[in-house]
């Protein structure tokens, strides 16, 4: 039997361990924890002593003092009011109560100690305005509507503000106050005082209506409540002749008047004729045009004679009665004149008073009075005269038309374009004038800088501003819309709410219609620059529309539309006046145009070169970009503005200026967007084989 591996393995048997003796060789280390703390301690105190030696002292300045303050992007800390911050940039956030908060990139520089001040716009306050029982009352801040009483948590900004209370009727209140903001609630209440005055009114009989300003108010006995200011008033009572008066008025002040007399009234005769504008007189006194109204004594017989050119006069006797209306009408018979009519080219039309008759050559029977004729054909100048028709004698209308090519060689002065718009002709001859105003003009702004400017080339200038009718030959879809409930878009009216864009595609439309070399260059619709050598349509240079508004024919500089002073002259133009204070709170408080929005172009006086409302009504857009204007050595020839920039200028006051600086002919203002009292008129430069 063989003897296993495992068998011959002797057993491992354990001994008693003994440790060495202490003179054996070498140390052995043993960690322990109070090791790592220490290297850690040494460790922390060398980074913070780095931190400290490369670290800038900080100190963050905040209005509010209160404000919370968070700074993140690297390692700080704070030392009192101080940070400790290495250099670079930090994010800091600001916040307080009642403020916006405020994220702000905090640059740290290499100043060792540095002071960085920021403040916190404050929320704005929350406004309640009340007037009291007078609901309604219109309210503003600051020239902004806030709404109508009551107003409850308005949001407006900290700061201090006019606020103006007005109602119908009431004297506005106006008055300074702050808001305070941080979403403060504020309250203010305001009394507004009544605007009219008490008068006591009696008649006798009693019962007659009471007219304030033609508008009725009751009938006597009455105790009328009736607005501030110069008050016409009227008492009527069937029967009796009216009584009429003019009274001042203050609010407040009561007013009681004498008893009022009235008188019995005359017979009144209503006269009509056919047709209508003959002369009435009355046993010879003359008394009116038809229809008119005479009053007469009573009781008696009256001879009417009626008399009007071109009719045969009548007599017409009536008797009149007393307290009665009595109506005439009177059928006067023409006065026809056969007067022969031969004219060129043969197919030439015969109007008269605007009305077409027919062929021009023919015998036609007029009025023996003043008539209008008018002969035209197609590619050649009208023919007008006024003509009076002479019976019994023979008379003959003769006129050769002249070809408008004829007529465009031989008188260019005054032409019409494709828009219907007259243009009119001028030769400013080179002469150099004054353009912008002295520092010591009331109401100078620091755009108007003295320069002497020249004009060489002969241009023509629009008698108008451009009209939507006429506008919309361009634009169809072009609407100027309304303001205040007004409508600015009358055929009429000068076209508004157009761009300087707008205004300068429709010149190029326009060279387009007359054949003309487009004066604005454009690119994808847009105005890229322009040809300072075409003599298509184009917006005036500033310095033209200064020399057509401004220098009169002496060579003197105008300051104002009408003279050298304000306040202007009655129908001096288009202007914030009365008639517009229910849309604009800046107004001429004693002049009336009569117009509260704009007016059809024309209605006013043209100015001493025959050119509409180049003050008032629309301002109008300029040729030139708007940039600063300075004096130089000598005086530019028919300057055409900068070179470039982001606006454009615009000269002439408008319907919504009030103020002696903006109706001053020298203010200037610029703009790139459309306004509701902007337009533009158009110019154009002579073709050169016509300026010989």
């Amino acid at each position: 039997m063989q003897q296993r591996d495992s068998d011959l393995i002797e057993p491992i048997v354990p001994v008693e361990f003994t440790p060495p003796k202490g003179d054996g060789p070498g140390f052995i280390f043993r960690w322990r924890w109070l090791y790592g703390a220490v290297a850690a301690f040494a460790a922390l105190s060398g980074f913070a002593a780095w931190f400290v030696l490369t670290a800038r002292s900080v100190y963050i300045e905040v209005e509010p003092i209160t404000a919370e303050i968070e700074l993140n992007g690297g390692l700080s800390f704070q030392v009192g009011p101080r940070y400790l911050l290495r250099g670079g940039e930090y994010q800091l956030r600001l916040s307080h109560a009642g403020y916006h908060d405020r994220d702000i990139a905090l640059m740290v520089g290499e100043d060792a100690a540095q002071t960085h001040e920021y403040a916190l716009n404050p929320l704005p306050g929350r406004i309640s305005v009340s007037s009291g029982e007078l609901a309604g009352a219109r309210v503003s801040i600051g020239g902004a509507d806030i709404g109508t009483t009551p107003v409850a948590d308005a949001s407006v900004e900290a700061g201090d503000y006019e606020l103006l209370v007005s109602l119908d009727r009431y004297l506005p209140y106006r008055g300074e106050i702050r808001v305070e903001g941080r979403e403060v609630e504020q309250r203010f209440a305001v009394e507004l005082k009544p605007a009219w005055a008490e008068v006591n009114l009696r008649s006798q009989p009693p019962g007659a209506e009471v007219l304030v300003d033609g508008e009725t108010a009751g009938q006597t006995p009455l105790l009328a409540e009736i607005l501030e200011g110069r008050r016409s008033l009227t008492l009527r009572l069937p029967g009796h002749q009216a009584w009429q008066q003019s009274i001042e008025l203050k609010a407040g002040e009561a007013l009681e008047l004498p008893l009022v007399n009235l008188q019995p009234a005359d017979g009144l005769v209503f006269v009509e004729s056919n047709p209508s504008g003959a002369s009435v007189t009355v046993g010879g006194e003359f008394k009116g045009l038809t229809p008119v109204e005479v009053s007469l004594p009573p009781g008696q017989r009256h001879e009417f004679t009626l008399i009007r050119e071109g009719y045969h006069s009548r007599r017409v006797p009536l008797e009149i009665r007393p307290d009665q209306q009595h109506d005439l009408e009177v059928e006067l018979e023409p006065v026809l004149v056969a007067v022969r009519v031969e004219a060129e080219p043969p197919d030439a039309e015969l109007y008269v008073n605007g009305d077409l008759v027919g062929s021009a050559n023919q015998t036609v029977e007029l009025l023996a009075a003043s008539q209008s004729i008018e002969i035209r054909s197609n590619g050649y100048v009208p023919y007008a005269t006024e003509f009076i028709p002479r019976p019994g004698l023979d008379q003959i209308i003769r006129a050769t038309l002249q070809s408008l090519e004829q007529a465009r060689l031989e008188n260019i002065a005054v032409v019409s374009n494709a828009a219907g718009q007259t243009m009119k002709l001028f030769f400013p001859e080179g002469r150099s004038f004054t353009m912008g105003s002295s520092r010591r003009e009331a109401g100078r702004r620091p755009n108007e800088t003295l320069r002497e400017v020249k004009l060489q080339r002969p241009f023509y200038l629009a008698e108008t501003e451009t009209t939507n009718e006429q506008f919309r030959l361009f634009s169809p879809e072009h609407s100027s819309g309304t303001t205040g409930g007004m409508t600015l878009d009358n055929a009429s009216q000068p076209v508004v709410r157009v761009s300087w864009q707008q205004a300068a595609l429709f010149c190029n439309w326009l060279s387009g219609q007359e054949s003309l070399a487009p004066f604005y260059l454009v690119d994808n619709g847009q105005v890229t620059g322009f040809d300072r050598e075409s003599t298509g349509y184009r917006l005036p240079t500033e310095a033209e529309w200064a020399w057509a508004a401004r220098v009169d024919p002496e060579g003197n500089s105008l300051r104002y539309p009408w003279g050298d002073s304000p306040p202007p002259l009655p129908r001096s133009g288009n202007f914030a006046d009365i008639s517009a204070r229910a849309l604009l709170t800046l107004v001429l408080r004693d002049y009336n145009d009569g117009e509260a929005v704009t007016a059809p172009v024309a209605t006013f006086p043209p100015n001493h070169r025959g050119l509409y409302d180049l003050a008032g009504n629309v301002a109008e857009w300029m040729h030139d970009y708007y940039g600063s204007v300075g004096l130089s050595g000598n005086a530019p020839t028919d300057p055409l503005g900068p070179e470039s920039g982001e606006s454009h200028t615009l000269r002439g006051s408008s319907w919504t200026h009030a103020s002696i600086t903006e109706m001053r002919l020298s203010h200037r203002d610029f703009g790139t967007e459309p306004r509701y009292d902007t337009g533009f008129r158009v110019a154009r430069y002579l073709e050169e084989e016509n300026q010989e």
